[in-house]
């Protein structure tokens, strides 16, 4: 019986602008992705392997790759709300998952991890605004762009907010973000409002469902 494949996401970034930066806030953006990464391990039923390389490079694996664009923005919402000057370039493949993920990506060589690398390449190269890209060249190639250029308008208010909401698991509602975040429900309702949440929440969640 032939066995099916299993196919997953890699996700390869480059914090923007990190030598202004300095050492101190490189750590803090790269701590904020970690601590993003592990969050989403219960999206994924597993670790994402966060793998920090190239000074001011990393890299995570998703087992579940429908959730690729959902993970790209929690990342980035991970690090605007963290510090609004905070963002990171974000590329996205897909392909076979290997028989076994190490722990540190860096020994990794298959082909997602060629295709996402090549691709964070690719987004770097571009003379234009764009800092998310999507291997995808069909409707997820296509939302990743939109998607992008509406996420870098957030401010680090609406990326707090959007952080505690972007989980597939469950809605949680805006007076349990109100309470963990210490403001009122009707701050954090204008800060999704003006974040177009509930628009990108749509698109992602009619993505996932017709992920094949």
């Amino acid at each position: 019986m032939k066995q099916k494949r299993h196919t997953i996401a890699v996700l390869t970034g480059d914090i923007v602008g990190s030598t202004a930066l300095g050492a101190a806030q490189l750590e803090h953006a790269l701590s904020a992705l970690e601590h993003c990464a592990n969050a989403q391990a219960d999206w994924m039923g597993t670790s994402l392997h966060f793998t920090r390389h190239r000074g001011d490079g990393w890299q995570v694996a998703l087992a579940k790759p429908h959730y690729a664009l959902r993970s790209a923005l929690a990342f980035r919402a991970a690090l605007r709300s963290h510090n609004p000057g905070f963002d990171s370039y974000i590329a996205i493949a897909t392909g076979d998952a290997p028989s076994t993920l190490p722990t540190d990506l860096n020994h990794e060589s298959s082909e997602a991890f060629i295709r996402s690398g090549q691709a964070l390449d690719d987004l770097k190269a571009t003379k234009n605004a764009q800092r998310m890209l999507h291997q995808d060249q069909a409707a997820t190639g296509a939302a990743t762009i939109l998607a992008d250029h509406i996420s870098q308008g957030w401010t680090q208010a609406q990326a707090a907010a959007i952080l505690h909401s972007i989980t597939p698991l469950e809605d949680i509602s805006y007076t349990h973000i109100a309470q963990t975040l210490g403001k009122s429900r009707q701050a954090v309702t204008k800060s999704l409002d003006g974040a177009g949440f509930g628009a990108i929440e749509l698109a992602l969640e009619t993505l996932e469902r017709d992920f094949d």
